[in-house]
């Protein structure tokens, strides 16, 4: 009994150690690694970077209007009238 449990304990091994290497060989065939790549994860981390900044903007821009109607408003001027210069 004692003699099959390092036979079965190299299999094991053995087995994984070949199925790692075999997968660390086909890892690169599914990735399709490319002189463009690097470019293609500079685009995709440029829009993560540069979205909250639009966002930004966007609400700003629309809180100006909601604070200039909110103020036109409490002046008693019309909604749509243009302001007094």
């Amino acid at each position: 009994m004692s003699a099959r449990r390092p036979a079965w304990l190299l299999g094991l091994a053995l087995a994984a150690a070949g199925s790692a290497a075999r997968a660390s060989v086909n890892s690169y065939r599914f990735l399709h690694v490319t002189i463009d790549t690097p470019w293609h994860i500079f685009l995709f981390l440029l829009m993560g970077v540069f979205a909250p900044f639009i966002l930004m903007v966007v609400l700003m821009w629309r809180n100006s209007i909601r604070k200039r109607e909110i103020a036109r408003a409490r002046d008693g001027a019309a909604p749509g009238a243009p302001p007094h210069s």
